[in-house]
């Protein structure tokens, strides 16, 4: 009889074990979503349950009904649930900077959906110069994001991407920017939220998931000799705010019609951007029009009060974020002090109706409110839809389209697979995994480290060289010894998250540690060709190696994504032909004398001060923005550009009886004022190849104008011998314009230079 029992208590436990199994299946198989009517049929008499109608409308029924506490707990990223509604529990944070991430707690990975495709890191797929790829990656990363959504392992809205300037290298979040250049950033931007947020029917009142651009605004220095981004207050001029921190953020708006702008951690000019009325309400809602919500970032209005000291109690932060223009808070403290500042008379319960309005806005426009999502146009998603081989293989074609070739001597690259029988691979990041990812990752579907795929194409001996990517001390005689050996040699250098990362700002330029010891002695001793290839997110000094004889080659690989060693094989050996640009001018050590706080863009002779980044820099480089090799050659022909573009005045202007250095870019002036460029372009090597044509100009030197401005950026790919034409639209006040000192944009009068790789077209502008 006890035996019996003991059975019965066996069998008892097996069974509650399983059903408790079945049920941790089934509620991470069931995603969150709004007005079940299987569960409540009741709910279809309200109006916000009701699909056919408009979002305002919808919007408009459900805030009416909400009490004051019921709406506070809507303001904040993990968002309450109102049962009597059938309004579940909801967690906006979910990231997809570059696949869809673990970071944040509105995505998760289980054995139901194990990884998902991890693209190269931003800074990479920028260097591809190819705003489809842009757009491309962003429709997978949603169709996955989708599919997690599906089974419960995700949110409908992502904070990402990051389109802040990289305005100096040493900036740790370097790596998930697409670079220096407001024009390239402007463009990734709004084509990676139109990726994510467009849906297949091209309905633009709804969302596939929801994208964020952030962090809004001068927002770039997390952590640099102590100085922090809680306490940093960037000091901007209205001209560099207006011509380099702002254009990606309008262009995300207006251009990409984004979901969210979320406001960043520091003070502009003295006021947290989370708490700036002019910024969010001013510009964001109003001059640029945003259909979505504002969210500060994680806990930054605690950083109002505990760090910025912005205010002298939480209530009066609350109510300070509200009026500014704040929706969403990521974290707690709206929710905690809300209504306890709507009652003393701080703020009013309109601003919250307001708030809570733009965040159940977007989740109806997600569908979030449409019932069982398995009945919507992306139901049918699911795990089979997450690392397809076609995702994978656009991971490592994504990887070869940005990989940039910065040195090629004559006989290096590509290596032969017949003649190299034996291939020496050195360095701390020759056999990395996670490394290859970046920061704001997920688990991939799989890895192919660089060790990894260029075994694949030819017999190989690993070296690591060093312990890890700070080096402190360097095993030489170990790594010259097989390189002594080896029919070639391909150094992977560089850095990984403990040298350049959120809150890690870089002191050094160079390469850590012992690192460049390491190649050079390698170098000394090889016998063949010596590829250097470099995995970072932010440029590296290695004038040294640009200028040894003994180092063949050199590859910057960025952070490539979890295909990353797959695509640099297919460059080494020539199954791809390189054609990715830096997205990033390379300084050297140097430097580093600049106070990494200043925020001026443009140089300042008097004081020394050197400038920031290609468009005003005037200081030497090791490699600059733009720079990249192919294994062929291409050459430009100018079709059709005009000489002279002349602008039409209205009677009694004021320019039209005095000399005027430039003129306001008003509509009157700017009515169809455009012009278009024409351009042949050649491959006249012997390997097929993409090019990427850039179009800059170098504008009168009015108004602090930048000595060089990209206007536009094309992508051709050509057979040998083929030719492409190439055609850029220019709108003279848009692509001509310029800032001026107070904010204003303006036309520059007088002599524009127009470059396309050699070419220099001269082009006047007159009235």
């Amino acid at each position: 009889m006890a035996f019996k029992n003991r059975v019965l208590s066996v069998f008892a436990i097996i069974a509650i074990f399983m059903l408790w199994q079945n049920t941790n299946v089934l509620a991470q198989n069931t995603p969150v979503f709004a007005c079940d009517i299987n569960k409540n049929p009741g709910l279809r008499n309200f109006s916000f349950c009701d699909s056919s109608l408009d979002v305002q409308t919808r919007v408009d029924d459900l805030v009416k009904r909400l009490t004051l506490q019921e709406k506070i707990v809507n303001l904040v990223d993990n968002a309450g649930s109102i049962d009597r509604l059938g309004i579940p529990k909801y967690e906006w944070w979910s990231e997809a900077l570059h696949g869809v991430s673990y970071v944040g707690p509105g995505t998760h990975f289980s054995s139901v959906v194990p990884g998902a495709t991890s693209f190269p890191q931003v800074i990479l797929t920028a260097a591809s110069f190819n705003e489809t790829l842009f757009k491309t990656i962003g429709k997978v990363v949603s169709t996955e994001a989708r599919a997690m959504y599906n089974v419960g392992l995700a949110g409908l809205t992502f904070w990402s991407p990051n389109i802040n300037i990289l305005r100096d290298p040493r900036w740790g979040r370097a790596q998930e920017t697409p670079g220096e250049d407001p024009t390239l950033t402007s463009k990734y931007g709004a084509a990676y939220v139109q990726g994510l947020q467009e849906t297949d029917d091209g309905n633009k009142d709804r969302l596939k998931v929801g994208a964020c651009c952030k962090h809004y605004t001068a927002y770039d220095v997390d952590n640099w000799k102590g100085i922090d981004r809680y306490h940093f207050n960037a000091v901007v001029t209205k001209q560099d705010m207006d011509d380099t921190f702002q254009p990606p953020f309008k262009s995300c708006v207006v251009d990409g019609n984004v979901a969210s702008v979320m406001c960043s951690y520091n003070q502009v000019n003295g006021i947290p951007t989370c708490g700036d009325l002019d910024l969010l309400t001013g510009v964001i809602r109003g001059e640029w029009k945003l259909n979505g919500y504002i969210s500060s970032d994680c806990d930054s209005l605690d950083v109002m009060l505990n760090s910025q000291h912005w205010a002298k109690t939480p209530e009066e932060i609350a109510a300070d974020a509200l009026i500014a223009g704040l929706d969403l808070n990521c974290g707690n403290f709206l929710g905690q002090h809300t209504e306890a500042a709507v009652k003393a008379g701080l703020v009013k319960e309109s601003e919250v109706d307001r708030a809570v309005s733009n965040n159940f806005a977007t989740l109806m426009r997600l569908g979030f409110f449409d019932g069982d999502p398995s009945k919507h146009i992306y139901g049918k998603l699911g795990p089979k839809d997450v690392c397809t081989p076609a995702n994978q293989e656009l991971a490592r074609e994504a990887a070869r389209q940005g990989i940039v070739l910065l040195k090629n001597s004559i006989g290096s690259l590509p290596l032969s697979p017949t003649s190299i029988k034996s291939l020496a691979v050195i360095g701390p990041n020759a056999n990395v995994t996670k490394t290859m990812i970046g920061n704001y990752e997920g688990t991939p579907c799989k890895y192919t480290t660089p060790l990894q795929g260029l075994t694949a194409e030819v017999a190989t001996v690993y070296q690591a060289g060093c312990a890890d990517v700070g080096c402190a001390s360097a095993q030489l005689d170990e790594a010259k010894k097989v390189a002594a050996a080896a029919d070639a040699v391909v150094l992977v250098m560089g850095s990984d998250q403990s040298i350049e990362a959120e809150s890690r700002d870089r002191i050094d330029l160079t390469l850590p540690g012992q690192q460049s010891l390491l190649i050079s002695q390698v170098a000394e001793v090889s016998k063949g060709p010596v590829i250097l290839v470099i995995m970072s997110g932010g440029g590296m000094d290695i004038q040294f190696a640009k200028d040894d004889p003994k180092i063949t080659s050199i590859l910057w690989v960025g952070f490539p994504g979890e295909a990353g060693g797959a695509a640099l094989a297919d460059i080494i050996f020539g199954q791809y032909n390189p054609s990715g640009r830096l997205p990033m001018s390379w300084y050297p050590q140097s430097y580093t004398k600049v106070n990494m706080t200043n925020m001026n863009m443009r140089p300042d002779p008097a004081t020394g001060y050197p400038g920031r980044t290609y468009r005003f820099y005037k200081g030497d480089t090791v490699y600059t923005f733009g720079d990249g090799l192919s294994f062929t050659e291409f050459t430009h022909h100018l079709v059709e550009a005009p000489k002279l573009v002349s602008i039409p005045l209205e009677e009694g202007h004021v320019c039209r009886s005095s000399r005027c250095k430039s003129i306001d870019t008003v509509d009157q002036t700017c009515k169809n004022l455009a012009f278009n460029i024409h351009l042949r372009v050649t491959n006249s090597g012997k390997m097929r190849g993409s090019h990427t044509v850039f179009l800059f100009s170098s504008p009168p030197s009015v108004h602090g104008a930048p000595q060089k401005h990209l206007l536009g950026f094309q992508k051709v790919n050509l057979a040998p011998r083929e030719q492409g034409v190439v055609r850029f639209g220019v709108d003279v006040c848009k692509d001509l314009s310029l800032v001026d000192e107070v904010g204003n944009r303006k036309v520059a009068l007088g002599l524009h230079v127009l470059h396309v790789g050699n070419l220099k077209h001269s082009l006047n502008v007159k009235i």
